[in-house]
């Protein structure tokens, strides 16, 4: 089964042509690089995952369902690390996380998922010291509350270092080896090779 499927999605704003036709299909368990330069649209895209764009015309199926019929349903299923995140400098990493599984109703354990990504010995830690990549993992954790089936991250790699970003394709590596499909959108040709199993 497809994890994505878009067929003919067409979106503008104003007198701007956002998305042309586009066709796109993911695969469950892969994971999928959705490359193109700043303005491409790219986050568009996301955002009509998600439901929080309509498109002009086409179809959308996100995890086999409808995307807007059944968008509730689909965010529910969908971890999302969005791209100019932030996270509360006065919270600890554990709070972000309980946040997040208060938030998507779920009774996961907090400590689990913040070893997941590799932020356990930060746990208590308040998030105003963090670095970028610290602060890039903790809002991965917060993505991965629930075992969501896809997980989309938007320009995921953007302000790591090198040593950053091979922490972040560590983790979405094993992410997907336990099931779960990543839709992977950058800009950065070499960041997406390095991960990814196919690219558009």
């Amino acid at each position: 089964m497809a994890a994505i499927e878009l067929d003919g999605v067409e979106k503008s704003f104003g007198d701007v042509r956002a998305l042309r036709g586009v066709d796109l299909e993911v695969e469950s368990g892969e994971i999928f690089g959705f490359l193109g330069p700043n303005g491409a649209g790219k986050s568009t895209t996301i955002n009509i995952l998600l439901d929080f764009v309509r498109p002009d015309s086409g179809s959308v199926r996100v995890l086999g369902r409808d995307g807007r019929a059944d968008s509730v349903e689909i965010r529910e299923r969908t971890g999302v690390l969005p791209e100019g995140f932030d996270v509360y400098d006065r919270l600890s990493a554990r709070e972000h996380v309980e946040f997040a599984i208060e938030s998507k109703g779920t009774d996961d354990d907090p400590y689990p998922i913040l070893e997941r990504v590799g932020l356990e010995d930060a746990a208590d830690r308040k998030a105003g010291g963090f670095s970028t990549g610290m602060r890039q993992r903790l809002a991965l954790a917060m993505a991965l509350v629930g075992e969501p089936e896809l997980l989309i991250l938007d320009e995921p790699s953007s302000g790591l270092d090198p040593n950053g970003a091979r922490e972040l394709r560590e983790i979405v590596e094993q992410e997907s080896e336990s099931g779960t499909t990543v839709f992977f959108s950058s800009h950065i040709l070499g960041q997406v090779e390095a991960v990814c199993d196919r690219v558009g």
